[in-house]
């Protein structure tokens, strides 16, 4: 049994607790992934793993056990902290007792074209961190290749983002660029561009994709696309609205039309 760290002084432990923010994400390009389930698609999935931390007495999981086992076995720094200690670091309420400190990956323009990208989504500002994890993991169940995050919004990393994603922001690719310079590369590529607004006049339901790469646009939460965002897109598609109700939740509306798209 290794020594267990219980000082909240210990350097290490400032680091993480100084990822739960965006200004420590942002200087040192790591990023935390927490609980079982994500660390261990985070490790399948091949992303950089600077530290792996656990807390035996918390650690029920005989998985769990593996993983840890393996990744000291090829050389990841390992920690293992008092379950008090790790309680107080921890994001989430009754942790499985493991997290990892995850080098972030930044992807550009210049490795998405349509060999590798066919059928994406664009999200323009999102502000909700949840919204954009959802539909992440919602790309990943209709078989869709990525994400374009456009001008700015929630930051990628975001522990509600990679929560809400469940592992599959490590298996997308996400871009985050201009809305300028995406509409540029799209056209490069001939991409089809499909956009979603409430006052389209085509119904979501009329609209099929063929076999042209194509990749979905959807608007802020609170504004939607604006009529220059539209302008750029080949077709404007709509939901129809029963009821009182004027809207739906960014990622409920992204899982609908995904799911109508994925069909040719």
């Amino acid at each position: 049994m290794p020594e267990l760290i219980s000082s909240h002084a210990n350097p290490l432990i400032k680091q993480i607790r100084s990822l739960h923010q965006k200004k420590g994400r942002q200087e040192t390009g790591l990023f935390l992934v927490e609980g079982i389930h994500h660390v261990g698609e985070a490790i399948e999935a091949g992303w950089h793993i600077e530290t792996l931390v656990y807390a035996p007495d918390l650690l029920t999981s005989d998985f769990a056990h593996h993983v840890v086992e393996a990744q000291a076995r090829n050389g990841v720094r390992s920690l293992a902290l008092t379950g008090e200690l790790f309680t107080s670091i921890a994001a989430k309420d009754n942790p499985q007792g493991i997290l990892a400190v995850v080098r972030q990956r930044q992807l550009n323009l210049d490795s998405f074209s349509p060999a590798n990208i066919t059928f994406a989504a664009g999200a323009v500002s999102p502000q909700d961190p949840g919204n954009v994890g959802t539909l992440l993991r919602t790309l990943e169940a209709v078989g869709a290749d990525g994400l374009f995050l456009l001008d700015g919004g929630v930051e990628l990393y975001h522990p509600s983002v990679v929560r809400a994603s469940m592992g599959s922001i490590f298996w997308k690719p996400v871009v985050q660029v201009s809305f300028n310079e995406f509409v540029q590369w799209g056209k490069k590529y001939g991409y089809q561009l499909v956009g979603s607004s409430a006052h389209a006049k085509m119904d979501y339901r009329d609209f099929h994709r063929g076999n042209r790469s194509t990749i979905l646009l959807l608007g802020n939460e609170q504004k939607g696309l604006s009529p220059e965002q539209m302008a750029v897109c080949d077709f404007v598609v709509s939901m129809p609205m029963k009821g009182r109700v004027s809207s739906l939740n960014l990622a409920v509306a992204a899982g609908v039309l995904l799911y109508q798209m994925m069909e040719k």
